[in-house]
């Protein structure tokens, strides 16, 4: 009987040691990708994450936004996969301001780049720190001339994409981009399109015939209009193709479940209205996020959000407490609630120079009303690349010579460049904003409490209004 029992334990025994064996032996397999069983594990709790933002985009072209002069058939698919944002506000409606904010979650007047091609402040964190302190591989492909200085954004930086938004070309090519995803370890990956960036020089526009477009309601309707147009979109289904690209990759790769993927349309479009304003043509802009398993598809939420909010989100996402001082705050709530509110305002500033001469412009926004503050409104409002009218190959040309004998032409071309101090508009009734109310009775009370509102968020940005529109 005792001769059994140890035979038993010494087999029981021998049973423990090749159970540890094995196991010890498959958690230090590495997978294809280099990954073993553990850190896969591990990685399952912070998921990858691919960022692909537009360039210049007006989002309510995208047909998941309404759009109906072109299908956007891989963009949509997020939508119809995943949460469809209806109020991402950029801060300034122009690229190194709205770029800065998504990587520092700094508004401008705080992260320094509060004018066009000006640089933060180089002693700044970015996403790129607080991702990495938290194990993820941090990198960027494509439009890059925001990551400087590299104290401050020390991205890995990953070929592939065009890095020059002002090319007549579009070459890229996505072999970088895949080993990239391969390597071991979460990453998070921002894929910046130069798309639909002028010159507006790629893709096909014999796709679009100008005289069946439908133009936004508050631009004038000319023959130069319409065949800058077409180019435009034919930027647009380029940049489409390229997310469904991305898409085609990490199905390939099997990373598509256990990724988020997020689309970003970054400000609005280099036309009249839009880019360089902050009316809702340049501000407004579009996000999809697509996250099996945590977030709904075909939901969508009317959350105010602006992009200084997106870092903390990734920092919540990827496991980490709020990094303190930020602005944005963390809209992780949204995603798995889309009916749940995240702010109560959103904000705007331009800083016309080095664009043009000084025009500062401030905002401030609810889920219904907007008022515009134009601090210096004596001046005309000019952008070299926009407003010039001895630039015969510029939309605004033909705008102007229509308007000297169209007084409809007239009004928009004049909405343009000349403003009046205060503008306030109903969203919901007058999306387009053709219709200022400042001098309205009814809206003299709402109006006084937003614009003490911006105010105090002026005051607590430090933002000195006319004094940051000067020459740096």
């Amino acid at each position: 009987m005792l001769y059994i029992q140890t035979q038993r334990s010494a087999s029981f025994g021998i049973l423990i040691i090749s159970c540890l064996a094995f196991i010890c032996c498959h958690t230090h397999v590495r997978s294809r990708t280099g990954v073993s069983a553990v850190e896969k594990l591990h990685a399952s709790a912070r998921p990858n994450v691919i960022i692909v933002m537009a360039d210049d985009l007006d989002s309510r072209q995208l047909s998941c936004y309404g759009g109906v002069n072109l299908k956007t058939t891989h963009i949509d698919r997020l939508a119809k996969e995943g949460l469809q944002f209806n109020n991402l506000i950029a801060s300034e409606a122009m690229c190194v301001p709205t770029r800065a904010s998504l990587f520092t979650g700094l508004y401008p007047a705080r992260h320094g780049a509060y004018q066009n091609h000006k640089p933060v402040i180089d002693t700044l964190k970015s996403v790129a720190h607080y991702l990495s302190d938290l194990g993820y591989r941090v990198g960027l492909s494509g439009k890059d001339h925001v990551t400087k200085p590299t104290s401050s954004f020390p991205f890995t930086i990953v070929p592939g994409f065009e890095t020059n938004c002002v090319a007549e070309t579009d070459e890229y090519f996505l072999d970088s981009i895949a080993d990239f995803i391969q390597d071991e370890g979460p990453y998070c990956l921002f894929l910046m399109s130069i798309n639909p960036h002028a010159p507006w020089t790629v893709g096909n526009p014999d796709e679009f015939d100008p005289k069946q477009l439908k133009l936004p309601a508050h631009w004038v309707d000319t023959e130069q209009t319409r065949k800058q147009f077409a180019k435009y979109l034919a930027e647009v289904r380029r940049l489409d193709n390229q997310v469904g690209e991305v898409l085609a990759l990490l199905e390939r790769q099997g990373q598509l479940d256990n990724t988020i993927v997020v689309f970003l349309g970054e400000q609005g479009p280099q036309f009249p209205g839009g880019k360089w304003t902050l009316y809702d043509n340049g501000q407004r802009s579009s996000m999809l996020i697509r996250w099996p398993g945590v977030v709904e598809s075909l939901s969508k939420t009317d959350a105010i959000v602006q992009y200084e909010d997106i870092t903390p989100t990734l920092i919540d996402i990827a496991g980490g407490k709020p990094a303190r001082g930020l602005d944005g705050r963390s809209f992780r709530k949204v995603l798995k609630s889309p009916g749940k509110t995240h702010r109560d305002f959103a904000y705007g500033i331009h800083n016309n120079i080095p664009e043009g001469p000084a025009f500062p412009i401030r905002s401030v926004r609810d889920q219904r009303y907007k008022l515009i503050w134009n601090i210096n409104p004596d001046s005309l409002y000019h952008i070299k690349f926009m407003t010039n009218t001895s630039n015969k190959g510029q939309v605004f040309t033909s705008w102007n010579k229509l308007a000297a004998t169209d007084t409809h032409a007239r009004l928009l071309t004049d909405r343009i460049v000349k403003h009046p101090e205060f503008e306030f508009y109903d969203l919901l009734h007058d999306p387009d904003e053709l219709h200022n109310l400042a001098k309205d009775k009814a809206y003299q009370k709402i109006m006084g409490k937003m614009h003490q509102q911006l105010r105090q968020w002026m005051k607590a940005q430090h933002d000195l209004g006319v004094g940051m529109d000067t020459p740096f």
